[in-house]
């Protein structure tokens, strides 16, 4: 988060509360990105990553041609500094969002994720029709001097029929309430790094 981390978060909670959604350029510093990024690398390194799955319950299964993906997920009490931070980064949104918005957030839950070159995510919801738990997605980019012609942009479709491409440069941070706008992950030219995860709430 950058030095004006207060105002930055107020200003996240304006846009959501106006349309919904938020795209914040360099949210999170290059210092700490850097951090989160290293402890990707590790964790992938030491096998901890998987295919990812689609689908809710006993109905997951993998599917590379619809969510081309691999996920380690976070451990809220992960003994790592730079884990450590960002959830108490997101937590402090949590609480702006629950303050300013009444969400009713507990907890967030979430997992780095690796798209090789090509593959991408296609085109979903992230609240489930039986199972409403989630509200707020959260997306935080960590991929080191990314370039507009590399592609791999989060594209939100709007109930107007726009579309709004969040890039995945350095400490971009994306948010939008979850059962308002389908999205999809856009094939990019080289590995795509991330952090992905929803706050939810009680159901």
């Amino acid at each position: 988060m950058n030095a004006n981390g207060t105002k930055s978060i107020a200003a996240l909670i304006d846009a959501i509360a106006e349309r919904g959604y938020v795209v914040a350029p360099q949210f999170f510093d290059a210092s700490f990105v850097a951090r989160l990024r290293s402890r990707l690398l590790e964790s992938d390194a030491a096998g901890f990553f998987s295919a990812a799955a689609i689908g809710h319950g006993m109905q997951r299964v993998a599917r590379a041609d619809v969510r081309g993906d691999r996920i380690c997920w976070l451990e809220p009490k992960s003994a790592a500094e730079a884990e450590q931070s960002l959830y108490e980064k997101l937590d402090a949104l949590r609480v702006a969002a629950n303050r300013e918005l009444q969400l009713g957030l507990l907890d967030f839950e979430g997992h780095y994720a690796i798209y090789p070159p090509g593959r991408g995510c296609a085109r979903h919801i992230d609240s489930f029709q039986d199972d409403d738990a989630r509200v707020l997605s959260i997306v935080v980019y960590l991929n080191a001097r990314w370039q507009t012609d590399n592609g791999g942009a989060l594209r939100l479709h709007l109930p107007t029929g726009e579309k709004v491409d969040a890039m995945p440069q350095t400490g971009t941070l994306a948010a939008f309430l979850a059962d308002r706008f389908v999205h999809e992950v856009l094939p990019a030219t080289r590995q795509r790094l991330s952090i992905a995860g929803w706050f939810r709430r009680r159901t």
